[in-house]
Formats: C-alpha cells, structure tokens, sequence
C-alpha cells in the first residue's frame, strides 16, 4: 500500500483531528516568525558572529540614530544645508548598510552624491520619506528579532 492509500484509509475522526492540529501549528509558527523584509538577517549574524548581546547592542544603537538622522535631515532641509544634508545621508547610508539594508545604503548614496552637490533637490524629500519608512519598517523586523529570535538562543 502506497503512502497516499495508508493516508486515504484512517479513519475520518483521526483525520479531522490530524487536520486540525497542523492548521494550529501552521498558525502558530506564522505568528512566531516574521519574514524579514528589511533586513538580511544573514549578514547581521555575520558581522556580530551570532553573539546575541552584539545583536542587540547593535540593534539598540540603529534604532536611536535612525531616528536622529531622521529629525536632523529633515531639519536640514528645511535650511536647505544640502552639503551637511549629503553628509548626513553618508552616516546613514553606513548605519543601514550594517543592517544589511542594500536597496536602502545605494538609494542614500545617490542621495549623498546629489545632495553635497545640490542636483534635484526635489527629490529629497522623497529620499527623507524612504528612508524613515524603510528604517520603521526595518525597527520592527528587529524587535522581532529581539523578541523572537535572541530569546531562543
């Protein structure tokens, strides 16, 4: 008797119940891991070689300067400093990178580049958009990680 066949012919009370028990577990695991988008979890274990209090320190620190490099681009453009406000991007374009955030660091770059030069300075805003977007997003892949991941290790 195949595989198919021995499943085919349990009994339909043990399959109802078999049925419900994987859906559970399927549910549950949905909620326990979380697809990571933003950051590439790969290399974030790469440059702290797995150690879960480097994780952590590291996550600590980009969630504080995100927010920072945030309020003070913002600010910067309002005064319309654009080479501080390349410089800024340079910062952040390494805060991201650490993250594993490749997209997000070649989008700062070219913001950097455009920026310390004074190119298209109507895209910046956008370019502020993207990156507080991008880095709330990446922020809450993190304290995934924090909760889900690190507490396991």
């Amino acid at each position: 008797m195949n595989k198919i066949n021995r499943f085919l012919s349990i009994p339909k009370k043990h399959y109802i119940c078999l049925n419900f028990f994987t859906s559970e577990l399927i549910h549950y695991l949905s909620k326990k891991t979380m697809d990571y988008k933003f950051i590439n979890m790969e290399y974030l274990d790469s440059v702290s070689g797995g150690d879960p209090g480097i994780i952590n320190e590291i996550v600590t620190i980009f969630k504080e300067q995100s927010v920072e490099i945030h309020n003070e681009m913002k600010s910067l453009l309002s005064s319309k400093n654009y080479t501080s406000l390349g410089l800024l991007a340079h910062k952040a374009k390494s805060s991201v990178a650490i993250m594993g955030m490749t997209r997000l660091a070649e989008m700062l770059k070219t913001f950097e580049l455009q920026a310390k030069e004074g190119k298209e300075p109507h895209l910046y805003e956008q370019y502020l958009e993207r990156f507080k977007s991008e880095t709330e997003e990446a922020i809450r892949e993190l304290d995934d990680i924090i909760t889900n991941r690190l507490s396991r290790r």
